[in-house]
């Protein structure tokens, strides 16, 4: 019996701020809704101050019940988490909630059938806070590694931080198809951090993503190995995901 294709997709949420500047976190579950992927790779899933919580509230997330986080089991430390007899109990004093989905943005989500047997927060080489997530799933009985990344405005810190993920691959105990999801931040198509790919991986034709009202650059990027067979690719154009993000989800149907 042949088995079913896994869809999976990568979106830029840009912290549910939308293209008309407003904060609206049903409009990504919408958009993920849409696109009805397997697992979803999701960049500036977090916010940037504070406590960094998540730009999609958790209450939110397991009321839609579509999709689960993959819990990473970090969390970007503040000031007052390291006071004595405060930190634990900063949110329930500030009336806050800062409990994040991802790592330096970066969260993984499943749906319920899919398994989790391992998860890490990657620290990336870099001049600004950069991080990547790796989850090692079940999927129908079939394990497969993902890697969520968002990579560096410059060129020079984009291949190192490629270059450490391809690493973290190579440093991981047990071999399973790998896929690679993220903003790359990288406008050409084979040139640059991707160069460091070193023909383990292919690059999934998805297509331009970024600007969501014209999209004229392919910054997001589904790139997966040799072991992982391209069924279908594309880019998900709604007006809904016109409307929520600057960037547009990219999805890719993949089969062992």
């Amino acid at each position: 019996m042949t088995s079913r294709p896994i869809t999976i997709a990568s979106y830029n949420m840009r912290k549910a701020v939308g293209t008309d500047r407003r904060r609206n976190p049903q409009r990504v579950l919408d958009v993920l809704c849409e696109v009805d992927a397997d697992v979803v790779a999701l960049q500036e899933a977090d916010r940037r101050t504070g406590g960094r919580a998540s730009a999609v509230p958790h209450e939110l997330i397991n009321t839609h019940g579509r999709y689960k986080p993959v819990p990473v089991g970090v969390k970007n430390r503040r000031l007052l988490d390291r006071m004595p007899r405060v930190g634990a109990r900063v949110d329930e004093l500030l009336k806050v909630d800062t409990r994040n989905i991802g790592w330096h943005g970066n969260a993984i989500l499943v749906k319920p059938h899919v398994g989790v047997l391992d998860v890490a927060a990657l620290e990336l080489p870099t001049l600004e806070p950069r991080g990547a997530v790796l989850a090692e799933l079940l999927i129908d009985d079939r394990p497969l590694r993902v890697i969520g990344l968002h990579l560096d405005l410059s060129g020079l810190w984009r291949r190192r931080q490629m270059r450490a993920i391809i690493d973290a691959i190579a440093g991981r105990r047990q071999e399973m198809p790998t896929v690679l999801m993220g903003d790359t931040n990288e406008w050409r198509t084979a040139a640059g951090c991707l160069t460091d790919l070193d023909g383990q991986f292919r690059i999934a034709p998805t297509g331009a993503s970024f600007h969501s009202r014209r999209p004229v650059a392919p910054l997001d990027r589904i790139i997966v190995d040799k072991s992982l067979k391209i069924e279908a690719a594309g880019v998900h154009h709604s007006e809904a995901a016109r409307m929520a993000s600057d960037h547009l989800p990219v999805w890719a149907r993949v089969s062992l």
